[in-house]
């Protein structure tokens, strides 16, 4: 059984660029105890990595948004050379990283926004948050935002969300590409915890 755990455990890593010997102390253990779980993570993983709206560039640097977001060094790494290997351009890559730093302060500024929403001075005052990075972004405004999208997703900034799926699909994405962004952020998330 253990053997077939092992085979499982490296499909996994290997669909993410890592290295199989990299220990983890809860993958090692549904490793060692041949969980259904890390078959199904295994599975969900490769799902969302080959999404059919989604290009695999496209679904490796929304999936590199998930690592920098959570702060996951092996996993930024990885998912950065898988990138490349998809024709990602260092000048994209930047973006993804500015783009996550920036939902980073939008999503806690504008999630206390909600939370005090009774308080109108709060609402009317300006948010003084340069974004400039969002005005043409390389990788097109369509993509960007669906970046974004998914970074508040992860964050839980409900005006947020509500803003770049609209914004999203002002920009010609379909509900469909928002729907596999999502759960592609939502199985990388999943991973990173146990990572």
């Amino acid at each position: 059984m253990i053997g077939l755990a092992a085979n499982t455990k490296k499909s996994l890593f290997e669909s993410l660029n890592l290295d199989e010997n990299l220990g983890s102390k809860w993958i090692d253990a549904h490793n060692a105890a041949d969980t259904r779980f890390l078959k199904d993570l295994k599975i969900n993983v490769g799902n969302v990595l080959k999404s059919e709206v989604l290009s695999p560039k496209e679904a490796l640097l929304m999936a590199l948004a998930v690592a920098i977001n959570e702060k996951s060094a092996v996993l930024t790494q990885a998912l950065e050379e898988m990138a490349r290997a998809q024709e990602a351009t260092d000048e994209e890559i930047n973006e993804v990283a500015a783009c996550v730093s920036l939902m980073n302060a939008n999503n806690v500024f504008y999630r206390f926004r909600h939370f005090m929403h009774k308080n109108e001075n709060y609402q009317n005052m300006p948010a003084g948050i340069r974004m400039s990075v969002m005005m043409k972004p390389v990788l097109g405004k369509e993509f960007f935002e669906l970046l974004s999208l998914g970074v508040s997703a992860l964050n839980g900034c409900e005006q947020c969300v509500t803003s770049h799926e609209a914004s999203v699909k002002s920009h010609g994405g379909t509900e469909a590409r928002i729907f596999d962004a999502i759960r592609l952020v939502s199985v990388i998330k999943s991973f990173v915890v146990l990572l």
